[in-house]
């Protein structure tokens, strides 16, 4: 005999961990993860190392940018600042290719996206070197850029890591092996 279970309207919890898996805020009332991250900022919530890769943020409201992007360190900088590409074996970008980034080679997109809700665009995508390695896929490499304050073309909201410049110059490249990758 079968019992049909009488089924009660369940609350969902939206929970908005970090990087390693931590519980920085749990939400019972949101509905959504842009509600529950605007909750989580009206309580003062620290979301500095929040995941929030696949979060749609636009429009969201009282977010501080600076409570939950750590890269945004890059804006104080003065004098050259040194970032990390990842590159395919052909040298270029991983998702967006076009360009084929060389040691010595200054690089520059002129109409790179400056939209900081948008977490990978149209411009020079540079990145953490713990990002590049999370990334780095067998027959990758990983580049030394260096690049200015003024260069920085956009730090998305809670990046995880990435960010895009107008302009960089190549100078050098990490060795795999230093690295733990080949």
């Amino acid at each position: 005999m079968v019992k049909k279970e009488r089924k009660q309207k369940e609350s969902v919890m939206i929970k908005i961990k970090s990087m390693s898996g931590n519980v920085l805020y749990e939400d019972k009332k949101a509905t959504t993860i842009k509600q529950a991250v605007e909750n989580a900022v009206d309580s003062d919530a620290n979301l500095s190392s929040a995941d929030l890769r696949y979060a749609d943020l636009s429009y969201a409201e009282g977010l501080n940018k600076k409570l939950c992007t750590p890269l945004c360190i890059l804006e104080e900088q003065i004098g050259k600042i040194r970032a990390y590409k990842l590159v395919n074996k052909n040298y270029e970008g991983p998702y967006q290719g076009g360009i084929v980034y060389k040691v010595g080679e200054t690089h520059s997109v002129k109409d790179a996206n400056t939209d900081d809700t948008i977490q990978c665009a149209k411009g020079i995508n540079l990145a953490t070197l713990s990002w590049c390695i999370t990334e780095w896929k067998k027959g990758y490499h990983i580049l030394i850029a260096e690049f200015t304050q003024k260069d920085i073309a956009c730090i998305p909201i809670a990046s995880d890591g990435k960010f895009r410049v107008h302009k960089c110059k190549i100078i050098g490249e990490k060795d795999l092996k230093e690295l733990n990758l080949k």
